[in-house]
């Protein structure tokens, strides 16, 4: 298929110029909305468009420029209204200097800036909202409410989507609906050769014939690692390990509470906590089960979709996105949020499969992925949504016959 972001057609005759988008998150780390920007930043390269991320840096910058994208550092993590007010001009110089198209912000914090800098611009703002953002006062919904300023918003899942509508009022003409997608050359079970898993293997310590209930996720009281720690007091089984994999990111505290359950429990031996995990393909085929254990809903939840990638029976809490990823009794279990009791009959049930019904759970899973989930997928409705507001544009230019075309993308998938 074909995706094409239209030319910015113009009465005046001058070559044509790539579409230039600009995409601003706080940062470039760990995390869906990281991934994702970059991502979509790659495909605008490899459609043949101009793409530029604004950040406060972060340690992947250079997955955004091995393909030719632009980043530019700016202090766009920031929530000090002196640093956002300054960021208005700052970003609003970037858009006329780089004669961008469109600005799409992935964040609340640097939302307000953008959305001031394009006024008077001929960029068009878009937003993508990656969280059911809390509110309890006016003050605080009048702060998350840039995010639903864009001329388009997407919203990662239908969870999201229904916040937008119920918080803000925006109407389907506005929003798109695009969930997260993943690598699939990336997250599949023939890509992780035995000596990848042997390592891990080896790394955490677990007896080769255990079974390992794998629940990843930074270490914060709401991705329910707790619950999983009562949850293995329950099941009684010395041959099942678990692998919690997060770091506490200097939550301390927390991970001091989670030790000393473990020790109460009496599952110190069985339970491993991980700070971090360089291969998460390997993880997951190391693992029996693989628990999304969240107690609060995902925007969306990259869990359930890697796992089930990987052929892996996942279990999460019914609840948020991973009600929209997870297909209940064909690809996984749905369970109420922070039910111990439910997570572990959950967990025996899906130890007690055979071979062949994990072979018959993997083959949909791994189906239900490709068919929804895919990096490609999502890149190419982006791009579709680019092509909206550069139609736009074109028409704003047409009208003012001013400014130079501009060449359509083409993202072939």
């Amino acid at each position: 298929m074909t995706n094409a972001l239209p030319v910015k057609e113009t009465a005046v005759t001058s070559p044509q110029h790539q579409p230039v988008i600009l995409q601003i998150i706080p940062e470039l780390g760990p995390g869906g909305a990281e991934q994702g920007c970059i991502d979509v930043a790659n495909a605008i390269q490899g459609a043949g468009g101009k793409a530029i991320v604004v950040s406060h840096g972060g340690n992947r910058i250079h997955e955004i420029t091995r393909n030719g994208a632009v980043h530019i550092n700016l202090p766009v993590h920031s929530k000090n209204p002196l640093t956002l007010w300054q960021n208005i001009n700052r970003i609003k110089k970037l858009i006329k200097q780089h004669n961008v198209d469109i600005v799409h912000v992935r964040s609340r914090a640097p939302a307000w800036s953008a959305y001031k800098a394009c006024k008077g611009t001929n960029a068009r703002y878009m937003t993508t909202c990656h969280a059911p953002y809390n509110y309890k006062s006016k003050l605080k919904q009048f702060y998350n409410s840039a995010m639903a300023k864009g001329e388009r918003v997407i919203a990662i899942s239908r969870h999201v989507e229904n916040y937008l509508k119920d918080g803000y009022g925006l109407s389907d003409n506005t929003m798109r609906l695009i969930h997260r997608g993943i690598p699939i050359e990336r997250f599949h079970p023939t890509v992780v050769s035995p000596e990848r898993m042997i390592t891990l293997n080896k790394t955490w310590r677990i007896p080769e014939s255990a079974s390992v209930i794998l629940l990843p996720g930074r270490l914060t009281r709401w991705k329910g690692q707790s619950v999983l720690i009562e949850a293995m007091a329950e099941i009684k089984n010395k041959d099942v390990y678990a692998v919690l994999i997060g770091s506490d990111q200097g939550r301390t505290e927390y991970r001091k509470e989670l030790e000393q359950l473990m020790e109460e429990k009496g599952l110190s031996a069985q339970i491993r906590i991980v700070d971090h995990c360089n291969d998460m393909p390997a993880a997951y085929m190391l693992s029996t089960v693989v628990v999304s254990a969240s107690t609060d809903p995902e925007g969306f939840g990259r869990i359930p979709v890697e796992a089930q990638a990987m052929g892996r029976p996942i279990i999460g809490t019914d609840h948020g996105g991973a009600q929209e990823t997870i297909l209940r009794g064909e690809t996984g279990w749905l369970i109420p949020p922070a039910d111990p009791h439910a997570l572990a009959n959950a967990i025996k049930e899906a130890l007690s499969l055979n071979n062949s019904q994990r072979a018959v759970l993997a083959t949909r899973a791994m189906a239900h992925v490709m068919q929804n989930f895919t990096k490609e997928i999502m890149t190419e409705k982006t791009l579709a949504v680019y092509a909206e507001l550069l139609a736009l544009n074109q028409s704003k230019s047409g009208a003012k016959n001013s400014g130079a075309s501009k060449a359509p993308l083409h993202n072939a998938a």
